[in-house]
This record gives C-alpha cells, structure tokens and sequence, in this order.
C-alpha cells in the first residue's frame, strides 16, 4: 500500500478542485496514483466542482442560531434560488449556522469544523455538495455575539424555515433584567434592524469612512447654495446629525411605534425588565449584498444562439 502524503493530497485537490478528505479517499483508492485517482473523482462527480467554483453564486440562505447568550449568522450561497428552497440545502445551512455558534464565528475555525454525520469537515462538505447539486457554493461569511448576562435574539425576514431567509439579524442585549422580557425586546429590535438597515451601533462605532464621505457630499452640496461660510458649516452639522439618525441603531425612531428613538426604548424597557439594558452589538446579513451579480440579457442571447 503506498503512502498516502499531504504533499500528494494538496497535488489531488489543486488538480481537481475535490475536496480533501475526497482527494484522501481517492488516493487510498487508488493506491496513491494520482492518475487513477483524478479518474475515480470523475467517476464520482466530485472533480466537476472545479469547473463550477468560477460562477457567481449570489443567491442561497442567511442562517441564524441562538443559544441564551449567544448567537451567531452566517451566509451559504449558491447559484439559483431554487437551490435554497431544496431542503437539503436548507439542512446545510442550518448545520453551518450550529457550527459557527459553537466556534463563536470565526469562518476558518467553521470551515475546519467537523459536519455532522460525514467523515468531511464543513469546507469539504461543501465542495462535495456542489458535485453532487451541480452549482457552485460558497461559505462567504459568519459573525458571532456573546453577552455576559442578557440574551442574544434572533429574527428572519420572510423566513423559508426556522431560522432561514434572505435577511437574517442577531442582536445582544446586556441586562440582568428579567430574560423573557429581553428577549422580546430583543426580537422587536432585530425586526428593527432588518428594516432600517443601521451601519452602526453609535455615532462612535461609524466608521470614519463613512462620516467623511457623507461630509465631502453635504459640503459640495453647502457651497452651491451661495451662503457664508458660517452657515455652510451649521448647514453641514445639522445634516451630519440627520445622517447619525439614519444609519446608528440607537439614534434610528423605532419602526415598530415610529416615533420613539432606540436609545429611548432601551431607557423605557429597563424599567419593565427591572435592569438597566443595553446592546452590547448587532448582526445584520442580508443574502447577496456587495455581490455583484451578472445582468444576462435573454433576449439577446438567443439571438446570439440563432445567429441572428
């Protein structure tokens, strides 16, 4: 029997794209012939996930899981939308989610992770998934809360099943208070945040990018108004400060009564729970965002294929 070595496993997988325990098995198989075992990977279908890792994959789930005081969300995607209504697919990614609750969201440490009732870890399993789904996947990300006392709570826009959807938000809350209070507070909260979309938790956490890119437009937008520059700079400071109330969470009025700030419901709520609250954090995925997806043009392409 030859000695299967990494060094032939690395060579496998950059061949054939499989993953690695599939390259390990293939080699045991084939008596460590790599050859042979390029064959026995396309015998199985596994070494056609190479030629797929090169589509967009856009589409998929956001998963979340919670457990007290902690929570993590992360985002599988694949080609189709009709992949992620596959109940397959769903289990996968309500695996992925329990995982990266267990290895507080760090994505190498998932990715490593052993997948339940397999001999692969994740980052295999889903590699072998794309061979045998036929689209390409990706584990694109994962982010983990923890909270020392409090909950985390969870909420799923439009949830294809428990815990899964497009938009899916975790978020912390820090309080001795009375748990089942928080944690409807919590869900109203993450409601909140899968609506009104905050970029951070406070003016503070923002980043600066963001504050300077805003204050370049407000001040090209000032100066074509003609006033001095005094009132230029007290017209950029009251629309900075609109801009804080848009995108931090805690200056954002409430979705749920549209009129109280969430600072304020924090205030309000903790006298209900019995102890000061606070959010130690949020998570926002929502499915696809930043990804640039291919505008195919039907029309076009047919009559590309009829030579028209």
């Amino acid at each position: 029997m030859a000695e299967i070595t990494a060094k032939l496993v690395k060579d496998l997988r950059e061949r054939t794209g499989a993953g690695m325990m599939d390259c390990k098995k293939a080699l045991t198989e084939s008596d460590g012939d790599i050859e042979a075992a390029v064959d026995w990977l396309r015998t199985k279908g596994l070494a056609a996930a190479a030629k797929k890792a090169g589509r967009v994959a856009a589409e998929g789930l956001v998963g979340v899981a919670t457990a007290g005081t902690a929570g993590a969300a992360v985002e599988l995607n694949a080609e189709t939308d009709f992949v992620a209504r596959n109940e397959s697919f769903q289990q996968i990614v309500s695996s992925v989610a329990a995982i990266a609750l267990d290895n507080k969201g760090d994505l190498a440490a998932v990715k490593g992770a052993a997948f339940p009732n397999s001999d692969r870890n994740v980052e295999d399993e889903i590699t072998h998934q794309i061979a045998t789904i036929g689209e390409n996947m990706s584990l694109r990300r994962t982010q983990a809360i923890e909270v020392g006392s409090g909950v985390v709570a969870s909420y799923v826009h439009n949830a294809l099943a428990p815990g899964l959807g497009r938009i899916g938000v975790i978020v912390g809350l820090e309080s001795a208070g009375d748990e089942g209070k928080l944690n409807e507070l919590g869900k109203q909260i993450a409601m909140h945040i899968a609506a009104a979309t905050p970029l951070a938790l406070s003016r503070d956490d923002l980043d600066a990018r963001y504050v300077e890119k805003e204050r370049t437009v407000l001040v090209e937008q000032a100066r074509e108004s003609g006033k001095p520059d005094n009132i230029i700079e007290k017209m950029i400071e009251g629309r900075l400060r609109k801009y804080f109330e848009e995108v931090c969470l805690l200056d954002q009025v409430f979705v749920i009564d549209g009129e109280t700030r969430i600072s304020k419901v924090l205030e309000s709520a903790a006298k209900n729970a019995g102890a000061p609250i606070s959010i130690a954090g949020f998570v926002r995925f929502q499915l696809g965002e930043g990804i640039e997806k291919e505008e195919a043009d039907f029309a076009a392409e047919v009559a590309a294929t009829a030579g028209v």
